[in-house]
């Protein structure tokens, strides 16, 4: 994790070169070569202390050692020469393997000026690394201040993160491993570690074989996009003890070349935006979509291998989000891959990003055995969630991992039978409502295959009296017209209503502000607020608005919005007033909230509104509760005006006793 020392010098070194090296790419690559330059140094130097000799800066290149360009007697001038020199000559060394050439390749100089690079190479002297991933944790944050890694939603995946799903997917010495879109090679690196932990005994003797290691070395694969981070990685695992990483330049949503490939572990943490205009990939993907985040999912789930597992980081959308893309995807992974989604809380990728993510567990030889998911909810990962990312105490990460590994070889008919003193973990987390299991056939009954755990959790059984009835038996909902900015006028046009006109305390109309819309926009009669309509905000970009509603007593000249809704009873079958009582009480409203639960709610579905019950007693009945509640409310009007009163009489008698 990035620690503040190495942010503060990345910051330092950035600013420095602002003034000499103005284009931002530039500075990426200034600084990660005076970094690989100054990390080679320090191997070197480690060489020497623990009695062997320097490799890499030696011979006819001794004098190319980072410490020579620090030399206190060495003037600037001469201090640019040599670095420059050094730049040149590095690639031709011919003690430095291949991979470290190529990063030095084309390397130069852009500026001429000794104190601003006397002054870099201080702070860039300033770094210590006592492991490679500092390397990738000090490259990644510059990446990020300079915007290239959000624009790209690349987002640095926390290492206690990576680790925790190595851990859920345990890959083993003779699987093949890919990391499709692999950054600085971070879930690479933490499943050898993984598989060298698991074959080594207690004593510290390593049971892999020499093939076997040479396997491994083989079976670990990663593709990125991008060449710099292609660079790292190679550099990344080549310190890990990698002689020829098989990492790849490779554009894993456009390019074919690869396409037949299959692997038994993918581990990823795919970008997170698309492009300007989308993605135009190839027309092998099973899911026809634009959105980068589905397409890597899809593609990771079509190249598992038979018993394949696949651990993925998604942003929400992926959970919830309405297109016909994303509902395909959530019906391919239900219905063939997915073992359990785990909700990670926002800010986990903090100080990048405080986007929400879950976690997407695929595993395909027990999707195939099971017909239930597993849902599970992480409330803290062991850090605090502001922008420093401090450790905590809180962390529902290790219990986690335990429950999963139970879910895979448990019955879950059994599970919340376990007593509560089991040892077993998953069946504590059931009761305490952070491990939900849910039906497949439940999740496919919604037809939109929603993965929020939220969506899914029982409520305490209704015991009306009266039998329950679904809203889409009883009354229909007509949306509103689409209309965009450039439509509203100041005056004329038709008048529309919004959810800023539903009065939140009193459940009617306020006018007191009206938007007008060009006449141009079609507006139908069906789309004016008639007499006994529910008007009801549907959809908003607050969810403090969604399933606000107000009761329209009479016609009017009002007209509505796409994101808003009139609720029309089907007569002789209910109340419009009883409707209206029963869609204004907190109970809709909680249901409302379960099913959006981290939704985009701009784009609810209607079909959510028509499955809410509500007791339907007989029409008399329906009509007594209105009144009796309308008498209540009458009531409460009356208070309220007697203590707006005697607030008044209040404030009068202070004025006489002041002479006011």
């Amino acid at each position: 994790m990035l620690d503040i020392d190495t942010k503060r010098r990345i910051d330092a070194a950035r600013d420095l070169l602002v003034g000499k090296v103005p284009d931002p790419k530039s500075q990426v690559e200034q600084i990660t070569i005076a970094l690989i330059y100054k990390f080679m140094d320090d191997i070197d130097d480690q060489a020497e202390q623990l009695g062997g000799r320097r490799k890499f800066f030696a011979g006819s290149y001794a004098r190319f050692a980072w410490r020579q360009l620090l030399q206190p007697n060495l003037g600037g001038q001469a201090t640019l020469l040599l670095y420059a020199e050094a730049l040149s000559k590095i690639p031709q060394n011919p003690n430095i393997p291949p991979l470290f050439r190529t990063l030095f390749q084309n390397a130069f100089l852009p500026y001429n000026s000794p104190e601003t690079l006397r002054a870099f190479l201080k702070i860039i002297d300033e770094f210590q690394y006592d492991h490679s991933e500092r390397l990738g944790d000090a490259f990644e944050y510059l990446l990020a201040v300079l915007g290239a890694q959000g624009d790209a939603g690349q987002f640095r995946t926390p290492h206690h993160i990576i680790d925790f799903i190595v851990n859920l997917l345990n890959p083993h010495k003779h699987e093949t491993i890919l990391d499709p879109a692999c950054g600085t090679a971070g879930f690479l690196i933490s499943s050898y570690k993984h598989i060298q932990q698991a074959n080594t005994t207690q004593q510290g003797r390593n049971l892999l074989t020499l093939d076997e290691k040479e396997r491994l070395a083989q079976n670990l694969q990663g593709y990125d996009i991008s060449p710099d981070m292609v660079r790292l990685s190679l550099a990344n695992l080549y310190l890990h003890g990698f002689v020829a990483p098989q990492i790849y330049e490779y554009d894993t949503l456009t390019s074919e070349q690869r396409w037949q490939e299959r692997a038994d572990v993918i581990l990823a943490n795919p970008p997170f935006m698309s492009p300007k205009g989308g993605i135009r990939p190839h027309s092998r993907f099973s899911i026809a979509s634009k959105r980068s985040e589905v397409l890597f999912v899809d593609y990771i789930a079509e190249h598992l291998t038979a018993n394949g597992r696949a651990g993925i980081i998604v942003p929400e959308g992926i959970i919830f989000q309405s297109q016909s893309a994303y509902q395909q995807l959530r019906k391919l992974l239900v219905e063939k891959h997915l073992a359990a989604v785990i909700s990670l809380p926002a800010g986990v990728f903090q100080p990048y990003s405080g986007v929400k993510t879950s976690i997407l567990i695929l595993d395909n030889a027990l999707a195939r055995r099971r017909k239930s998911i597993a849902f599970f909810k992480v409330e803290s990962d062991g850090y605090d969630l502001g922008a420093q990312r401090r450790p905590i105490e809180q962390n529902d990460l290790p219990p986690i991992a335990q429950a999963v590994k139970e879910w895979q070889v448990m019955n879950p008919d059994k599970l919340e039978k376990e007593p509560s003193s089991s040892s077993f973990i998953l069946p504590q987390l059931l009761r305490q409502g952070l491990a939900l299991i849910v039906k497949k056939s439940v999740i496919a009954a919604t037809g939109d295959y929603n993965l929020s755990q939220e969506r899914y959790k029982k409520t305490t059984p209704t015991q009306s009296q009266y039998s329950m009835v679904r809203l889409g038996e009883v009354c229909t909902l007509v949306r509103g017209v689409t209309y965009s900015k450039r439509d509203e006028v100041s005056k004329g046009g038709r008048q529309v209503l919004r959810a800023n006109n539903i009065a939140k305390n009193t459940f009617s109309l306020d006018l007191s502000e009206i938007k007008r819309v060009s006449e141009s926009v079609q507006f139908s009669e069906e789309k004016k607020l008639q007499a006994n309509d529910i008007f009801i905000c549907m959809a908003s970009g607050s969810k403090e608005h969604i399933g606000k509603v107000a009761f329209v007593s009479s016609d009017t000249e009002y007209y509505f919005g796409s994101f808003m809704g009139a609720v029309r009873v089907k007569p002789n079958q209910i109340e419009p007033a009883y409707l209206f009582q029963q869609l204004r009480y907190n109970r809709f409203n909680q249901f409302l909230r379960e099913q959006i639960a981290g939704a985009n709610i701009n784009n609810l579905n209607a079909k959510i509104f028509y499955r809410f019950e509500i007791p339907l007693p007989p029409l008399e009945i329906q009509k007594e509760i209105v009144a009796e509640i309308e008498n209540y409310q009458k009531e409460i009007t009356n208070y309220e005006l007697g203590i707006t009163n005697c607030q008044a009489e209040i404030a009068h008698t202070i004025k006489r006793v002041w002479g006011e």
